[in-house]
């Protein structure tokens, strides 16, 4: 018999609908278990905006992803916590001889009382509101982290198109020195410190080629691209990000999605602690059935009423255990309002300072660098300037140039930086007008 019930057990098993799990492997190398999936973005090998990376990044992110599914799973959390005890069904036989035998069947029925059902829904709907500021607060990160990414790519573009017209000029330089060394008008040391100060800037032209080829995988990287494939990074790198008023970012902070958690999070733990404190009260269970006495021959009606009596157990070290855990979470939440304000204000000043750094770069030395270097440049083509003066001049606008390019990609990292403090962007905001723009 034993032999014949053992596979039958098994089949039923494994051919059990709650047992079996499909497991499809996709054409392009996705792995899935019934309805999830894990699938990677490629963007089209052509120029890429701003708004085509968010798109990206937020089609594509597990972490995101894994953020959205979180909430999901709260959702059914409140479904559970809405539900009653199930009804009990018992039956009990007492002797065993058919003449005495008295049969009983009753239905038991667990009554919630203190307002357990109430604090379970409360709890799990406090749990749904922090998985949905976890998933707003994933979003302003991601943002952050693509548009930062954004425009280093665009910073590392522009560096090697200056690294390559140095280049260029360091050619046409080393070319000059060559033909004035051959006429005999200079020594053939010029000749050389002009190709010294070439090779120099080939490697110059060799960092910012690499520089450009790590930006491009970080941005790529952030939709889960191990490759980057678009052409080019398109957008306006010479606009500002705007600077609004330190008060009005303050204002925003307060509606920020990690001060928003840190705020759910209180209420959450005191929802479990209400919990814990209706626990204190003890459930009523009802019973209601019948009981046939073969020895008598007839059936009597049951009623029965069960109440635990709170003597030695009266949840007392859960409650303490929840009263704490809230305390500890207002005190996150102070750590958190003050982090998020120490932040603000750091990111707040980077991003004045790259501002005047970039405006002071813009308006007043990089005219003035370019307009040196290319009037020593002609000079020296005349025979009016020694290649020393060349030289300096190029050095000086090269370096004018990147430290302009430094203080822009700052400017635009600080600025998402924000955006990532305050959680989602306003109109005004430095990735959003880049976004429309673009």
């Amino acid at each position: 018999m034993r032999r014949r019930l053992l596979p039958l057990g098994l089949a039923a098993l494994l051919f059990n609908p709650s047992f079996a799990q499909t497991v499809d492997l996709g054409r392009d190398g996705t792995y899935e278990i019934g309805n999830v999936s894990a699938p990677r973005a490629t963007e089209p090998a052509s120029p890429l905006s701003l708004k085509a990376a968010l798109e990206l990044a937020f089609g594509s992110s597990p972490e995101l992803s894994g953020a959205r599914r979180e909430l999901e799973a709260i959702e059914a959390t409140i479904i559970q916590a809405q539900t009653r005890p199930n009804p009990e069904l018992a039956t009990l036989i007492e002797d065993t001889r058919q003449a005495t035998r008295s049969t009983t069947l009753q239905l038991n029925q667990p009554i919630e009382l203190g307002g357990k059902r109430a604090a379970r829904i409360d709890a799990a709907e406090r749990g749904r509101d922090a998985a949905a500021a976890e998933l707003d607060a994933k979003r302003a990160e991601i943002r952050a982290v693509v548009v930062a990414a954004f425009f280093d790519v665009l910073v590392a573009q522009e560096r090697l198109r200056l690294a390559q017209g140095s280049v260029e000029l360091a050619q046409r330089a080393s070319s000059a020195a060559a033909r004035r060394v051959a006429a005999g008008k200079v020594s053939p040391v010029e000749e050389t410190r002009a190709r010294v100060a070439e090779a120099g800037v080939r490697i110059e032209l060799t960092l910012a080629l690499s520089e450009l080829a790590t930006a491009r995988k970080r941005l790529a990287g952030t939709w889960g691209n191990p490759t980057s494939r678009f052409e080019r990074a398109e957008g306006d790198l010479d606009a500002l990000p705007p600077l609004p008023a330190l008060a009005d970012l303050n204002k925003r902070l307060a509606t920020s999605p990690n001060l928003l958690r840190a705020k759910i999070e209180v209420d959450r733990r005191q929802a479990l602690a209400g919990i814990e404190r209706s626990r204190r009260v003890p459930n009523v269970t009802v019973s209601l059935g019948a009981k046939h006495d073969e020895q008598l021959g007839r059936n009597q009606a049951i009623f029965g009423l069960s109440i635990p009596i709170p003597v030695f157990d009266r949840n007392q070290g859960n409650l303490l255990e929840a009263l704490h855990r809230t305390d500890k979470a207002r005190d996150d939440l102070s750590a958190t309002e003050i982090r998020l304000s120490n932040e603000l204000t750091l990111a707040y000043e980077r991003l004045n300072s790259a501002r005047g750094e970039t405006e002071s770069l813009r308006r007043d030395i990089l005219p003035g660098a370019q307009s040196a270097y290319d009037a020593a440049t002609k000079g020296f083509e005349l025979g009016k300037f020694s290649f020393l003066d060349v030289l300096d001049a190029q050095r000086t606008s090269f370096q004018a140039k990147s430290q302009y390019l430094r203080a822009l990609a700052e400017a635009h990292r600080s600025a998402a930086e924000i955006e990532r403090i305050l959680g989602e962007a306003s109109a005004s905001s430095p990735s959003a007008s880049a976004a429309t723009k673009l």
